[in-house]
């Protein structure tokens, strides 16, 4: 599946190659700084901890084993900065910024069988990563899981299959999980700068954008 080449096919290589250009250099420090000033709560400490860039792997032993790597821990803490938003009469209350995760990225362990993760998907999902690996931190292999099929991700690192997920939904055509759309926007306007001003935000994506981009 050429999820990239198809992207770039739409948008050009320029807006293609916008993520993994700009999120380590423009984005990331940024993010982790603005997320310190929320609430805390431990699973926030867990994620700024780790997308601060772990310490020595003792260390790391003894504090942490369920901790993403640093990459995948910055983008999770855009789900902390910017919260799902409570749409539809169906699903009444918050859904919290953990929760949420889930539907963005999914660890196995490796040598399980990935067959049965997907048998075990009862309702047809919007695209999501599954990473496997040993642990959280050490993922070797990243698929997108999209309608019960997966698909193998080019790219090893997180934040090359994060932008092969994000593409994924243009190629595919699909609307992004409820609980991520306000994530997805601020990602599509503010990283990708695809449909800026034409796609409908949340003030807090236009306040999180302003931020970060002063």
């Amino acid at each position: 599946m050429l999820i990239h080449q198809d992207f770039i096919l739409e948008f050009g290589e320029d807006v293609a190659s916008k993520f993994l250009e700009r999120w380590p250099i423009v984005f990331k420090q940024k993010v982790i700084q603005q997320s310190k000033s929320l609430p805390t709560s431990t699973d926030l400490e867990e994620l700024i901890y780790c997308a601060e860039g772990a310490p020595s792997e003792e260390e790391l032993e003894e504090t942490l084993t369920s901790g993403w790597d640093s990459d995948l821990a910055s983008i999770i803490l855009l789900l902390h900065l910017i919260p799902p938003s409570c749409q539809g009469r169906k699903r009444p209350g918050k859904v919290s910024a953990s929760q949420a995760e889930k539907h963005l990225v999914v660890f196995q362990k490796s040598g399980t069988s990935i067959q049965e993760h997907v048998d075990a998907i009862n309702s047809t999902m919007q695209p999501y990563l599954l990473a496997v690996g040993m642990k959280r931190n050490t993922i070797h292999e990243f698929f997108i899981v999209l309608d019960k099929q997966v698909i193998p991700c080019k790219s090893t690192s997180s934040l090359g299959a994060f932008d092969e997920l994000f593409k994924a939904h243009f190629v595919f055509g699909t609307v992004y999980n409820q609980m991520l759309h306000n994530m997805y926007v601020f990602i599509q306007t503010t990283v990708y700068n695809i449909d800026v001003g034409k796609v409908q935000e949340t003030p807090r994506v236009a306040e999180i954008r302003a931020r970060l981009l002063n």
